[in-house]
């Protein structure tokens, strides 16, 4: 039996970590809204607090990544686990 889900994941046509941010307006503008401050903060800065601030930002980078796998990780399998009691559940029709 041919699974397509599992074909595309193969061929890299399933990225669940880029296909799953959301781009409602609310997002895009809260988005931009950091955007701004980032840059508006780094006006202000000297170098060395430019340093600073570049390698906070790149710790922030990497936890975000790291929660963003777990919250994959969890939900992913928490979603199998549903997916399991709805199959093998036993029928309201059999005795």
């Amino acid at each position: 039996m041919r699974s397509i889900i599992l074909e595309e994941l193969f061929y890299g046509n399933i990225c669940p970590n880029t296909d799953c941010r959301s781009h409602d307006k609310e997002t895009k503008q809260l988005m931009g809204y950091i955007a701004d401050h980032h840059d508006n903060l780094l006006a202000t800065l000297n170098d060395r607090q430019k340093e600073i601030l570049e390698k906070f930002d790149d710790c922030y980078n990497e936890l975000t990544d790291i929660n963003e796998r777990e919250i994959f990780s969890y939900a992913f399998k928490l979603g199998a686990r549903i997916m399991l009691a709805v199959m093998y559940e036993p029928s309201e029709n059999t005795i």
